[in-house]
């Protein structure tokens, strides 16, 4: 036996199942039968595989042509099953035979039933399955670990009026007394948590082939024209990775599976890749840029794991970092080759920004860390592994070059190809191609918490890097770092013309750094193309002179790390709210739409610090900033404008909207989203959009109702979602108590309840009143939301920041226990002390200066 509880022993391996179920969706119950051909490795009296809430109503061993009963053991507390045969087990090829009944869950993952409703008015029910990280023993008994790979070959009797499609090809089907069975083909070998199936009443489309694969989209029925842009991307990314890694599609076929109910974006089962329906049923015409480069981003990210997750998966859950990290890196490598004007690289520092701001705690984690217990693994699904991940990946590949770093990656997976890794092995492979200290350079990001501030000192010729550990004032204390840095750095010659800057890269590590410039530097930026994750500390004349040609000469993303270190200096006690408001404005002349998203969210995060006379001051200066670039691109768009521009004048309607409280906006707005309502064609989406949040930050108890109906008679996903989150953005204390008994009379899908929750607890007018609701209705929101969804729902409690609700919420939470996402809440907490102590040491003096300015 296996001394850690949550391990299995490895006397006995897996290497082929046959499962059958027999799904009745009606009674929400199911029954089936494993029968999996395994090698004993070491002579043994027990086999002991995963089974979690399955009813075992017989178990037996099969060696040669006998058979042999056996004694069955359920520990339901480590989740497994043992089977006890008469006799000892020889090495040698088994089969071990199990027969079995279980009920589908409401908590969106194993096997579960998700519904919908369709023309007539009817309540559907569809089931599906959501295995990883340690689900798919909820379904059938098996060896549920990722090591433990096999070949699956699946069995499915369903109702005759419904269809259904799981990882393979269907082989064939038999229909006999209202009930049809479909069998399919075996799968490759893969880990149990990639299995999957989806069956009820579905529509699929017609296959299009991409390079010998069928692909098709598999939604409920009557949403076939919402089809045709996921198909365009994932044809793109089928070519796409199968290039990159130099290795084909390891599938048979290719479904992509809109989901009514789903707890995450989507998951990336072999061939029947499942998806929120937000995801992957949209209409072009009437989505914005964003909804559909997410759309495009979630896509690629899952077909990115059919190669690096399902052809190569880690060893074990400690290794889910890379997975995730790595396919989030892939996913906007595609969508930017899929789209190069959507600028995904520039795009990317927002969501980079969130990372940093969670590793700046001293809560925050090692990306990668021992994980003992389901519970553990499930709590690796964060920021920290998705987005910091990508960001180190980046920066890896920046530093050592595309094509040097792609050759590390086609190595990996041709060593690794339907077996398993360690993150070291990729690391190795790395560094075989290219002779750099790969392993070295990554273990100090992998295995440490935090990020450094590379300070740059400038003295003639020589620039002299150090690092330090970054922290926030009013966190906990955090210990020293230091990391192995590798710095790309920009600089143009004293004269130079502004298209002559020159590149160079330095590792920092241990000490400063200094580097000889073979000439006098008019500026040096040293984070070139911010792709390092890291921040940046300049002199005072450094600075300055970056900030006198940052729109001539510097990128935009660049630019955009400008702000973001800027507003970080404010958060770390190292500069004042009052110099980053004065450099917002000094920026204003920006005209790129990821540079404007940080400049209004550096609006909306010091607006959250003023009242009163002071507030109305910002908001006037919110208008001097905003209202100019919008005047330059007209309200209404133009035929010439590309989707970036499209997307900025809806921002800046937005902000204009919110932050500046433009009256003659609002009006605007709230006409925009009338016709919108009867003829969607008649206004561009992303005016749309911007409208519908604006409306609801002013809007009454009509404009409630209206968003109710728009929510509840939405014609694509996306209209939907719009409608419904913007609910939370209503300020009226009534209009937020009936959102609350929205979500408590379960109107509103537990896979968008916690969003929705989130963004009510987030807002300035709304936040108190919804963590109320949430202190009364603890328990219930926990049974009624996927336990991985209760961290989400928690997202806004930063915004508690006067220290009376911070101390209330610590009292709470001190006398509860998470169970999935600990860790996470854990940072929400020292976020919440953050901007605690950022509103005492800056409220008032910000405040002093906004009424006595003359900005």
């Amino acid at each position: 036996m296996s001394l850690d509880p949550y391990r299995l022993p490895s006397t006995i391996r897996p290497g082929h199942y046959e499962i059958a179920l027999d799904l009745d969706l009606e009674a929400e119950r199911f029954s089936g039968s494993v029968a999996v051909d395994a090698e004993v490795t070491t002579e043994t009296d027990i086999v002991v595989l995963n089974s979690d809430g399955l009813d075992i109503a017989a178990a037996a061993v099969r060696v040669g042509d006998e058979r042999h009963d056996c004694a069955v053991e359920i520990d339901a507390e480590t989740e497994r099953l043992s089977l006890r045969p008469p006799q000892p087990l020889a090495p040698g090829p088994i089969a071990v035979e199990l027969t079995f009944s279980g009920a589908f869950n409401d908590q969106l993952v194993g096997p579960y039933l998700s519904t919908f409703t369709d023309d007539e008015g009817a309540t559907r029910k569809l089931a599906t399955t959501q295995f990883e990280a340690t689900h798919a023993r909820k379904c059938f008994p098996c060896w549920d670990e990722p090591a433990f790979k096999a070949t699956f070959a699946l069995s499915l009797t369903i109702d005759e009026a419904h269809d259904a499609v799981a990882n393979s090809s269907e082989i064939d089907r038999i229909t006999e007394g209202g009930r049809t069975t479909i069998n399919f083909a075996p799968t490759m070998v893969m880990s149990t948590y990639l299995v999957a199936f989806a069956a009820g009443p579905l529509e699929i489309t017609e296959p299009i082939m991409v390079d010998g694969v069928p692909l098709r989209i598999v939604h409920v029925p009557g949403k076939g024209e919402l089809t045709t842009f996921a198909l365009e991307v994932g044809s793109f990314a089928l070519t796409y990775f199968a290039e990159y890694f130099a290795i084909p599609y390891p599938g048979d076929k290719l479904d992509l599976v809109a989901i009514p109910d789903f707890a995450f974006g989507a998951m990336e089962n072999l061939g029947c890749v499942t998806f929120r329906e937000v995801l992957l049923l949209i209409d072009p015409s009437q989505a914005t840029q964003t909804e559909l480069q997410r759309a495009a981003d979630v896509i690629n990210h899952e077909l990115a794991h059919m190669w690096f997750g399902d052809l190569v998966t880690m060893k074990w859950w400690n290794g889910l970092w890379l997975n995730e990290a790595f396919a989030t890196f892939m996913e906007m490598k595609c969508t930017d080759a899929y789209r190069p004007e959507w600028q995904r690289w520039v795009d990317f520092s927002l969501s980079r920004s969130a990372a940093f701001d969670t590793d700046t705690l001293a809560s925050t984690r090692p990306i990668e860390f021992e994980v003992v217990s389901p519970e553990e693994a499930e709590s690796m699904f964060d920021i920290l592994t998705y987005e910091k991940g990508a960001a180190v990946v980046r920066m890896l590949e920046q530093y050592l070059g595309e094509d040097r770093f792609r050759a590390g990656i086609v190595r990996y997976m041709a060593q690794h190809a339907y077996g398993n890794a360690e993150t070291t092995d990729l690391w190795d492979a790395i560094e075989a191609e290219t002779d750099e200290p790969v392993r070295r350079i990554m273990d100090s990001w992998i295995f440490q918490g935090g990020y450094p501030m590379v300070s740059v000192a400038v003295d003639d010729r020589a620039v002299t890097f150090s690092q330090e550990r970054m922290t926030y004032a009013g966190g906990d204390d955090a210990p020293d770092g230091t990391w192995a840095v590798p710095v790309l750095y920009r600089w143009r010659p004293e004269g130079a013309e502004a298209d002559e800057a020159r590149t160079g890269r330095v590792l920092i590590e241990d000490g400063p750094t200094t580097v000889e410039l073979p000439a006098d530097p008019a500026w040096l930026v040293a984070n070139a193309g911010s792709t390092g994750f890291l921040r940046v500390a300049y002199g005072t004349e450094q600075l300055d002179a970056l900030a006198d040609v940052a729109i001539d000469e510097l990128e935009p993303i660049e630019r955009y790390a400008l702000l973001d270190d800027a507003y970080a200096s404010v958060l770390g006690g190292r500069a004042s709210a009052i110099s980053f408001v004065t450099l917002l404005e000094a920026l204003s002349g920006e005209h790129d739409r990821s540079v404007w998203q940080r400049l209004i969210a550096g609006l909306r995060q010091i607006d959250r610090l003023v009242d009163g006379e002071a507030r109305e001051r910002l908001q006037d200066i919110a208008h001097d900033i905003l209202a100019p670039p919008l005047a330059n691109l007209d309200l209404a768009p133009r035929p010439e404008d590309d989707d970036r521009t499209r997307q900025l004048r809806g921002d800046l309607v937005r902000a204009l909207g919110t932050v500046a409280d433009d009256p003659e906006i609002q009006e605007e707005a709230k006409r925009a989203v009338a016709t919108g309502r009867r003829d969607p064609e008649l206004v561009d989406a992303a005016l749309m959009a911007a409208s519908v949040d604006v409306v609801a930050s002013v809007g009454d108890a009509a404009d409630f109702d209206d968003y109710v109906d728009a929510w509840n008679s939405a014609t694509t996903p996306q209209e939907e979602v719009r409608f419904l989150h913007a609910l939370a953005d209503f300020s009226e204390p009534d209009l937020v108590v009936r959102l609350h008994d929205l979500i408590l009379a379960e109107k509103v899908r537990s896979q968008n309840a916690p969003f929705v929750l989130s963004r009510s607890l987030g807002g300035r007018e709304s936040s108190e009143a919804t963590w109320a609701f949430i202190v009364q209705h603890w328990d219930r929101l926990l049974e009624m939301f996927p336990t991985s969804s209760i961290p989400r729902m928690l997202a806004g409690l930063p915004a508690l920041d006067r220290p009376e609700q911070q101390a209330a919420v610590a009292a709470f939470f001190a006398e509860r226990t998470i169970t999935n996402g600990a860790k996470t809440v854990e940072q929400l907490l020292e976020k919440q002390r953050i901007n605690v102590a950022l509103r005492r040491r800056e409220a008032e003096p910000l405040s002093a200066f906004l009424v006595s300015s003359n900005l």
